[in-house]
């Protein structure tokens, strides 16, 4: 039977739950980051820093996980500190029926016998980068050709995850919610929570000032937020995290992240931000 794990009179995984805004982070390179001395405390004391209440950090190693035993400090940590850790899963082909998509289930369950072995110290729950889009065949605008596919890839894990307590979610690019209403309806029913790439609307040289960004920005999220529910009813769509980079606002990217949430707190639709990623932390402290 699987039971919540609590630290300090909360669950390490309340923030699932609808009224909690989330504050994500990509952290690449997983076992790279984990390697060095203290690469697991550094990581907590970024969170701590930056306000991250989840983590979505990568777990193979070019696609081995043999490694995957190394992460139960790092999550033994960060739950002390009330941060949720979802293992990232990437591919560009999952959406294909065969061996990609068998490939990534491995993975998922992989991460399921962890948890298995270790019941404090276990994953909260899996973080999707599927991203069909990126292969020639599928570019151009209005090209959903691969939607139904990565839909099932989706539903596919989740048939495994959630049974074992583990939440799914997955990264989506803006193209997705330009579909029609079905399709909409097709790719947020297939998941509790998305998070939208909302990247390159600003750059650090583009001349805006922050008052101009941040303008730009609470128009962007209310737009594609509008355009994702539009003349949908079902109570039981997948809320929505918006995601921003580092290259896209510098050293403006806390505060960009913190005008998401003072935008668009009162959406019903909305869940907060995440922030990609702590790679690019980590390369400018060097």
């Amino acid at each position: 039977m699987f039971v919540w794990v609590v630290f300090g009179g909360c669950s390490a995984s309340a923030i699932a739950e609808d009224n909690v805004l989330i504050h994500g982070l990509w952290v690449w390179k997983g076992p790279s980051v984990l390697a060095g001395p203290g690469g697991a405390e550094r990581l907590r004391d970024f969170c701590q820093s930056q306000g991250i209440n989840e983590i979505y950090i990568s777990v193979s190693d070019h696609g081995d996980m043999s490694g995957i035993g190394r992460f139960s400090h790092l999550i033994d940590l960060l739950h002390r500190s009330n941060v949720r850790v979802e293992a990232l899963l990437s591919s560009e082909n999952a959406d294909e029926a065969g061996q990609h998509r068998e490939k990534l289930l491995g993975h998922v369950r992989e991460i399921l016998e962890f948890n298995e072995d270790h019941r404090r110290d276990r994953f909260d729950g899996i973080h999707l980068d599927v991203e069909p889009q990126q292969r020639p065949e599928n570019k151009g605008a209005g090209n959903l050709r691969f939607l139904p596919g990565l839909v099932d890839a989706y539903r596919e894990v989740r048939a495994l995850a959630s049974p074992a307590g583990l939440t799914v979610s997955a990264d989506i690019q803006n193209k997705l919610l330009k579909g029609s209403l079905a399709e909409r309806q097709m790719l947020l029913s297939s998941l509790p929570r998305l998070t939208l790439m909302l990247y390159e609307l600003s750059s650090p040289e583009d001349g805006q000032n922050l008052s101009q960004k941040t303008d730009k920005l609470k128009a962007a999220s209310q737009k594609f937020l509008d355009l994702a529910y539009e003349g949908l009813r079902d109570p039981n769509l997948a809320k929505m995290v918006i995601g921003l980079r580092t290259p896209d606002y510098g050293e403006l990217l806390p505060q960009m992240l913190m005008t998401l949430d003072q935008g668009n707190r009162m959406n019903p639709h909305y869940q907060g931000w995440a922030r990609h990623s702590y790679n690019d932390s980590l390369e400018a402290s060097h």
